[in-house]
């Protein structure tokens, strides 16, 4: 059969003219991306992992609870007994920026596709697709615009999470109770207004839970970045595939999933902070209460009815 649609040769025709006459829009690009990483990067290293560990112990702590924190030092502590901190920390920095990137990005997108129901009909097949497209397919387009390196890697991860952080958007928006919002245009609130003040707050728990699902497909994403030639675990497990070195491809698996589990209880504790009792924010909350109680119990007495 001769007959054939050249789908894939438009395409490639159109990565051609973008690669020819946005060159400079490119650049930008690559630089701004190169720059937020590899900064994150060098920051992060120019700290003594022991201080790294003692905040991210902390945060575990603060938002979710102490035997949370005991599990963070510990695997970070196991990370630095595998020698993998330094890959480690350029994996947390590609996968930070990418998910801050694809937040920005979703969350806008997300609240403008629940108040719009023509938008809402235009994006859902562009994020069936953007999910369905095999992930390595996108770093091709990537490696043509930006070479070999953490920007394209970086770019990749993007396009790859984006689409949950969009949908659970819209779904908590959506979600929100509709007499809650009238009560709202009731009172003369105007729909910014209703926005800020009702729907993402009441909202918040769902938007968080897209954005732990944005950062676990950034981790998803670290083998992929690697191909690209981004320094991290995930360059680290390529290297492994190519020389069959298994010991070296379980333990940069291994750093891959200690910091997921990390990233995904704090964004899932942040997601829900009511229900973390055990958090350092959840006992001092407490405690402010206890103390408020206790100060109306001692004044109650004092106070003296006046007569009619």
């Amino acid at each position: 059969m001769d007959f054939r649609i050249p789908i894939g040769t438009w395409v490639a025709g159109i990565v051609d003219w973008v690669k020819d006459n946005l060159d400079g829009l490119l650049d930008g690009i690559a630089f701004v991306f190169g720059f937020l990483v590899n900064g994150l990067t060098d920051g992060l290293l120019s700290v003594h992992f022991i201080a790294i560990i003692a905040i991210a112990a902390l945060i575990a702590w603060l938002v979710r609870s102490w035997q949370l924190a005991i599990g963070t030092a510990v695997s970070l502590l196991l990370i630095v007994g595998m020698n993998l901190w330094v890959p480690a920390m350029q994996t947390m920095s590609l996968v930070l920026v990418a998910t801050v990137v694809a937040v920005l990005i979703a969350v806008p997108l997300g609240i403008w596709s629940a108040r719009n129901a023509t938008v809402r009909a235009l994006l859902k097949p562009v994020l069936d697709f953007m999910q369905t497209m095999p992930a390595f397919v996108y770093l091709i387009p990537a490696i043509v615009f930006f070479g070999i390196g953490v920007v394209p890697g970086m770019v990749a991860t993007i396009i790859f999470a984006l689409p949950p952080g969009v949908r659970l958007t819209e779904l908590g928006i959506r979600g929100v109770d509709a007499e809650t919002v009238e009560a709202g245009q009731a009172f003369g609130a105007k729909p910014g207004q209703i926005l800020r003040g009702i729907q993402l707050p009441l909202a918040m728990p769902t938007i968080m839970a897209g954005i732990n699902q944005v950062i676990m497909l950034a981790l998803s994403m670290a083998v992929i970045a690697g191909m690209a030639g981004a320094d991290g675990l995930g360059k680290m497990v390529v290297e492994a595939i190519s020389t069959i070195n298994i010991a070296k491809g379980v333990e940069a698996g291994l750093g891959v999933v200690l910091i997921a589990v990390f990233l995904d209880r704090v964004t899932a504790a942040l997601g829900a902070p009511a229900e973390n009792h055990a958090s350092l924010l959840g006992v001092l909350a407490r405690r402010r209460e206890a103390r408020r109680r206790a100060s109306a119990s001692v004044t109650a007495p004092d106070a003296v009815l006046q007569p009619a």
